[in-house]
């Protein structure tokens, strides 16, 4: 089977459920917003936290992609930078169990992390995030010895933002051979670094995973003319349109693929398995088609659960369905 790498934020999720809003108070956290914070307040945000029963769940985009790539077989591979601390030997001791082959550098400043209060009969989620090491990832860390080997490079595209670390691990992946993926991440990220992700795609990249918001950043198009435009820089183009499904273009190969039935209940993560799925599927030589539908099927679990990590049963129910969804196709 083939293999992939992928680079990344290498974030650990701590989540606490609380019993009131005294504790968002006391940090200055309005209640459902997203607040960076620096070194000293996140150290002392986990430390009150930890009398909370806290649940520490190693994540990042890029991350969540090669945890579910290394599951379905896979070999897998990831590259990021923690610091020398419990939460980073939590992130790569977790990955590594999960059967990724870890490349992780060292900070002098403390692991990145993403607080999670959860509050209120109706889990209200408000987030703290502290990126530390993460951020501190740069050019001169990568070295080729670190791509050669892999067949897939898969970037989370948070990392657009260190353009120079993103141009130098691209070149090193299509010197290693590599098919490079790229998921757009987020479309403030995409409009603030417009020329530079042009640049990136046009160049670089063989397969882009978009969801609307961010192919219209890109495009300035509506997602079906998105695709279009997307694919004839690329390729491969996906745009997924949330619960409405996806589309995937090659060449003038172009299908809608209808989401796969679920009971959601947190769409968190569900574009990074669907990345998951759809590469598994494509190292496999699987058909367009049948690649968007393998990411369906995956996306389709992790919506239905809290976080990120898909449940045994449900990736036991998943695995059977790609399997018979394979059969059908070499059937035919």
């Amino acid at each position: 089977m083939k293999s992939i790498l992928g680079i990344g934020n290498a974030l650990t999720d701590i989540l606490a459920v609380l019993p009131d809003e005294s504790l968002l108070h006391r940090f200055h956290l309005p209640l459902g917003s997203m607040q960076h914070v620096d070194m000293e307040t996140g150290d002392r945000i986990w430390e009150a936290l930890k009398g909370y029963g806290v649940k520490y769940v190693p994540g990042g985009s890029a991350a969540n992609t090669i945890t579910c790539a290394a599951i379905f077989g896979m070999e897998a591979g990831f590259l990021g930078k923690i610091g020398n601390d419990d939460l980073g030997n939590l992130f790569k001791s977790t990955m590594e169990q999960y059967g990724v082959r870890t490349q992780m550098l060292y900070s002098t400043k403390s692991s990145g992390r993403c607080m999670v209060f959860i509050t209120g009969a109706n889990a209200e989620r408000t987030f703290a995030d502290y990126m530390g090491a993460t951020l501190e990832l740069g050019p001169d860390d990568l070295c080729p010895e670190y791509f050669e080997g892999y067949d897939y490079f898969h970037i989370e595209g948070y990392l657009v933002q260190n353009q120079d670390l993103i141009s130098k691990a691209a070149r090193l992946a299509k010197a290693a051979g590599c098919t490079i993926s790229i998921d757009m991440a987020s479309y403030n990220v995409v409009e603030s670094n417009d020329a530079f992700f042009h640049n990136l795609v046009e160049n670089y990249v063989d397969i882009v995973f978009a969801n609307e918001s961010e192919a219209k950043a890109y495009t300035k198009l509506e997602p079906r003319k998105a695709i279009d435009a997307l694919a004839q820089q690329c390729d491969i183009a996906v745009v997924k349109v949330g619960k409405q499904g996806s589309m995937v273009r090659q060449g003038d190969e172009y299908h809608f693929i209808e989401p796969w039935p679920a009971t959601p209940i947190d769409a968190t993560g569900a574009g990074d398995t669907y990345a998951a799925g759809f590469l598994y599927a494509h190292s496999l030589g699987m058909p367009l088609r049948v690649c968007g539908e393998i990411g369906s099927i995956i996306a389709a679990k992790v919506v239905e659960v809290i976080g990120t990590k898909i449940d045994i049963p449900r990736w036991r129910d998943a695995k059977q369905e790609i399997r018979d969804l394979i059969a059908a196709n070499q059937k035919g």
